[in-house]
């Protein structure tokens, strides 16, 4: 296995390449430019070339990505990375950095690496949390798996868009981390939807209720960030899809398997999340799922 060649600190020599112009790969590159010149790709040519226009970044192909020193990715699932990696692979500089940040799967963060190492290329599994308003802002958690020495090295470029950056442990640790993270997520707001299901057909009004909640030991970032601003008010905005937030509960209930824990309230969640998925639609907002419950209580949170 090929050692990667250090790249040293970060530097107005380096530049940077940005794969993926969703939600949050918009801002996040964006922010790169700060410290960077950035190289934009995205499967839609024309969201590259507007952001370009908008940000300053430039619109790049895939032979001009590959020779960037640092490739930060932003996808769907890990299979839209391992195609790129396989494309790229060829092409990539000896030395740079890959930093995926995917919702991907902690394995296959571990085979990437090994095949990126190839080349001399160090990798990072690096999602994150915060959403949107989070991207936009430059205050995303940032949770990091890989080597301690290569994370030190890159962190100018991910606190570019990240308020918090920590390292979690080896290769496929971040992944890890933001499947919980994402699970955890879908069990208190469907915990949150059954329980104030209950309250509505009691005649309690659930906006006084939920302020009640949020000002008690009952509150969560889904009662406190998404309920009035999603779902109380019916509007369900488009912020990160049902079907995407089914998949990482899908990946923490294969790591509980693999590991051989006993995390019945995960898998739970993790079924329910899919059979929402399957009820209101998987390009839905993760929000939705609440429509779930309501169907089970013939009631509407709002």
């Amino acid at each position: 296995m090929t050692e990667s060649v250090s790249l040293g600190a970060v530097s107005s020599g380096h530049r940077a390449a940005f794969l993926g112009l969703g939600a949050m790969g918009t801002p996040m590159a964006a922010h790169l430019t700060a410290l960077l010149p950035t190289l934009v790709w995205n499967r839609t040519a024309a969201k590259a070339e507007q952001h370009a226009a908008d940000y300053g970044t430039q619109a790049a192909t895939l032979s001009e990505v590959a020779q960037a020193d640092f490739i930060l990715t932003c996808l769907p699932t890990s299979a839209e990375v391992d195609s790129l990696i396989d494309q790229l692979l060829p092409d990539l500089k000896s030395g740079s950095v890959w930093i995926d940040c995917t919702s991907g799967h902690p394995d296959a963060a571990r085979r990437q690496a090994a095949q990126l190492a190839t080349r001399g290329v160090a990798f990072l599994d690096a999602p994150v949390s915060g959403g949107p308003l989070g991207a936009k802002a430059g205050t995303l958690s940032v949770m990091v798996g890989g080597a301690a020495s290569v994370i030190e090295r890159v962190r100018p470029l991910l606190e570019t868009f990240g308020g918090t950056v920590l390292r979690v442990g080896d290769v496929g640790s971040g992944f890890a981390v933001k499947a919980i993270n994402n699970t955890l997520m879908g069990l208190h707001l469907l915990s949150l939807a059954e329980g104030l299901a209950v309250l509505k057909l009691q005649g309690v009004d659930l906006q006084p209720a939920l302020d009640i909640l949020n000002a008690s030991s009952g509150r969560s970032f889904s009662s406190e960030a998404k309920f009035t601003q999603h779902v109380l008010n019916r509007k369900f905005a488009a912020n990160f899809a049902l079907g995407l937030l089914a998949k990482d509960a899908g990946i923490a209930l294969e790591n509980v398997q693999a590991v051989k824990g006993s995390a019945p309230l995960l898998a739970q969640t993790a079924m329910l999340l899919r059979a929402a998925q399957h009820t209101v639609g998987s390009e839905i907002d993760h929000t939705a799922a609440v429509q779930m419950v309501e169907a089970w209580n013939n009631v509407e949170l709002s």
